[in-house]
């Protein structure tokens, strides 16, 4: 491999490996004060540990983790509500993006929706989280591009890339939540209707949200009462 292979690959492994850790830390496997070590992400993901180490550089410049003298790299103090508050400007980004996509929305789109839609259920019906996860994203992808505004788009892709999407689906609710709350999303780009398709995407945000934070928290208070070996 060149030099120049190398270093087209390593940022994409830094990369992979920093959202491997990020859906960790955010789900709850990886609490507060956990120490990270590169190593450690190195062997699990079959990767050396220099691409590892980038990963946790930067995600302390993110704020999740922490360096600290003679201890390494931790996990930053992180709560439920620091979880809504994130969902929260998620939701109303993309409450935007889905008033602006119903006045642009046309029959070919709708039918890609619905037909995702109806993808969506079924695998949820079969509890198939890899393609229930899918599916979800390209829902929301045809959504957000079809607003048509980069700027907003953009802003939004800072705040996503927190999202723990390899551990979404089996968050208990979660399925439920994403096959009704679609449902209402796509109805309002149905009817054309953007300040209901605003409302029912902030809605379904924001209730992604509180499911995650509720887990987290569970997650958390839970081994906190656990018995140290």
């Amino acid at each position: 491999m060149t030099e120049t292979q190398q270093g087209r690959r390593r940022p994409q492994l830094s990369d992979e490996a920093a959202a491997y850790i990020r859906a960790l830390i955010m789900s709850g496997e990886l609490r507060p004060g956990s120490q990270v070590r590169p190593e450690t992400i190195g062997e699990r993901l079959g990767i050396s540990t220099t691409p590892a180490r980038e990963a946790l550089q930067l995600l302390r410049v993110e704020g999740f983790l922490e360096l600290v003298p003679r201890r390494g790299f931790q996990v930053a103090p992180l709560t439920g509500a620091d979880i809504r508050d994130l969902f929260r400007a998620q939701a109303l980004l993309g409450g935007e993006l889905a008033g602006r996509a119903a006045v642009r929305v046309g029959p070919a789109e709708l039918a890609e929706l619905s037909a995702l839609h109806h993808e969506l259920m079924a695998a949820a019906a079969r509890n198939d989280t890899g393609l229930l996860e899918e599916k979800n994203h390209a829902f929301h992808r045809i959504i957000n591009h079809l607003a048509d505004s980069r700027k907003i788009l953009w802003v939004l892709g800072l705040t996503v890339r927190y999202v723990p999407r390899m551990f979404y689906a089996s968050i208990p609710g979660w399925q439920q939540a994403t096959v009704e709350d679609h449902g209402k999303v796509l109805d309002a780009l149905t009817a054309g209707d953007a300040n209901a398709a605003r409302g029912a995407m902030e809605d379904h945000l924001t209730h992604a949200g509180e499911l995650l934070a509720e887990h987290f928290d569970a997650r958390i208070q839970g081994e906190g009462q656990r018995t140290p070996a």
